[in-house]
């Protein structure tokens, strides 16, 4: 008898919600850069993971969840992109 194959949940730092790791969006901080989106999933840094909902990004960054995820300051203008570039990638759900 096979075992079900288990599906990787992560918890949205805005909603704080468990789901399945594929649904959610994860904002990953290189050592040397700022915040950025990670496409891939698989880009080198500290990860933490976000609904595809502009108010789910409001919530962290209201909350500060999402700087203490990353454990760094965010600017404002980092905010400003990541909104921007999940409006463009049709992500606002």
């Amino acid at each position: 008898m096979l075992k079900p194959k288990k599906i990787p949940m992560r918890m949205c730092v805005g909603c704080r919600e468990m789901r399945p790791k594929k649904e959610l969006l994860r904002v990953v901080k290189p050592a040397e850069s700022d915040a950025r989106w990670d496409l891939t999933g698989k880009a080198a840094g500290r990860g933490a993971y976000v609904c595809p909902s502009v108010e789910c990004l409001k919530k962290a960054k209201k909350s500060r969840a999402l700087e203490r995820a990353l454990e760094c300051r965010i600017s404002e203008e980092v905010f400003a992109a990541l909104e921007s570039q999940m409006a463009e990638n049709g992500q606002d759900t």
